[in-house]
């Protein structure tokens, strides 16, 4: 099971707050329902080496307390199934509440290891005071604030002693691993179904539980590869209007678990911010990516500018990271699946494509000379040596007198004058400057 850390509890106890003190930025997921706003946080984090993603389960429900506690009480059941770790936060001030009560005791039912985090404990008053947490059945309770990130230190601690040091991969390393990503109805159940078809001997599948990530490897046609199939692994009906959240969840397991993930969008609605929100955490996990538009047979009115068109659209929400291909595909009619799947394999060539150092200095030194960085304050930057470094993604680590005042916009030029220099499309990159 990946390292994944759910917060959960009722409402204003400081899950967001938390969520942005151990991720450092924030990200929000905006998903409107009749009656209800809801912000849905994913995002990375790390604690002595160790990494690990967090869900913010928070949400928020006018005028109906009874859909407000089944909202919440759903968002609880899917964390509970789908998390490492779940931290079940409270509040220190108000103390114990009905709905807190219900939380522990769906907590208590499972048997998902999880930690009572008792919030907002911003004096030694309230740290004492948290003891009455103790009613609610747990073992530990750990203080914090976290607006001001005490307490957080013990408790993290305590988080990564629960987490997999190394999650288990039964995988081989050779072979590229692909993980379909995207909004609900979009046609992934559709495309894996298409690629194994009925000729079970194609396949070869590694043991696991419906709680993990299912590999299927997938040799036939040419291919080899390791397909990280979310769909279908559950009946989805109990879900409701979690869905969305449930679908969130599933896509950071099957995002950290790949090498390339293809992310299915609709061809026939506008790339949407939860296309965009799948796409971000896959580019920030340093992923391959590949944008399949599926559905392109529903489009109507199609001419020779449609797909320009649609293109544009996309890498007007994806920039700036805009080098990465996109394919219309009609799963249905079964039309450019495969080549879905070449570029998805060419893409994870890109990603583990070595760029020896003196090729990297011979190309990127004359032009860096040409464009300098500009100067601060009468301070000038002079970059001296390049190398690539020995990650599984690419990354670029450029030496140079004074780093810190390299700006975000050259370092846009510098990865653009990398990708046009060599092929990493769809593959993020890192630069770093580091001092000489």
């Amino acid at each position: 099971m990946s390292n994944i850390i759910a917060l959960v509890g009722r409402p204003n106890v400081g899950k967001s707050t938390l969520f942005n003190r151990l991720t450092k930025r924030r990200m929000a997921i905006v998903d409107p329902t009749s009656g209800v706003t809801r912000d849905r946080h994913y995002g990375k984090s790390d604690w002595n080496g160790v990494e690990f993603s967090v869900i913010d389960t928070g949400g928020y429900v006018e005028n109906s307390e009874d859909v407000f506690e089944q909202q919440i009480r759903e968002q609880v059941e899917i964390a509970i199934e789908e998390a490492k770790v779940v931290l079940f936060m409270v509040d220190s001030i108000e103390g114990i509440t009905p709905m807190d009560q219900e939380v522990a005791g769906m907590l208590r039912k499972s048997r998902k290891q999880h930690l009572l985090v008792a919030n907002k404990a911003d004096n030694s008053r309230l740290m004492n005071d948290a003891g009455v947490f103790y009613s609610l059945g747990v073992d530990n309770i750990y203080p914090v604030s976290a607006i001001n990130g005490t307490g957080t230190g013990d408790l993290l601690d305590e988080v990564v002693k629960l987490l997999d040091k190394e999650p288990k991969d039964e995988t081989r390393e050779d072979i590229p691993r692909f993980a379909v990503v995207g909004r609900p109805n979009v046609g992934k159940s559709s495309l894996i179904n298409t690629l194994l078809g009925t000729e079970r001997n194609i396949v070869t599948d590694i043991p696991g539980t419906t709680r993990d990530t299912i590999y299927t490897r997938y040799n036939k046609f040419g291919f080899d590869f390791y397909l990280v199939d979310t769909a279908g692994l559950r009946k989805k009906g109990k879900v409701r209007e979690n869905i969305e959240f449930y679908s969130v969840m599933r896509s950071v397991r099957a995002i950290e678990m790949s090498d390339v993930c293809i992310l299915m969008v609709d061809a026939s609605q506008p790339f949407e911010s939860q296309d965009l929100n799948i796409f971000s955490l896959a580019a920030r996990n340093n992923k391959g990516i590949v944008i399949a538009a599926n559905k392109w047979d529903l489009v109507a009115e199609k001419d020779q500018k449609s797909v320009r068109r649609f293109k544009e659209h996309i890498k007007e929400r994806i920039a700036p990271l805009t080098d990465i291909p996109v394919i219309f595909t009609s799963v249905l009619n079964k039309q450019r699946v495969m080549k879905a799947m070449e570029l998805a394999h060419e893409v994870f060539q890109n990603r583990q494509q070595k760029i020896s150092t003196s090729k990297l200095n011979q190309v990127l030194l004359p032009i860096i000379e040409k464009n300098p960085p500009p100067s601060i304050k009468g301070k000038y930057i002079k970059i001296k040596y390049i190398t690539q470094l020995p990650t599984h993604y690419p990354s670029f680590a450029f030496f140079c007198n004074l780093p810190q005042y390299i700006k975000e916009p050259y370092q846009r030029f510098i990865e653009n004058q990398i990708r046009s220099n060599w092929n990493f499309s769809g593959v993020p990159m890192k630069v770093y400057f580091r001092k000489k």
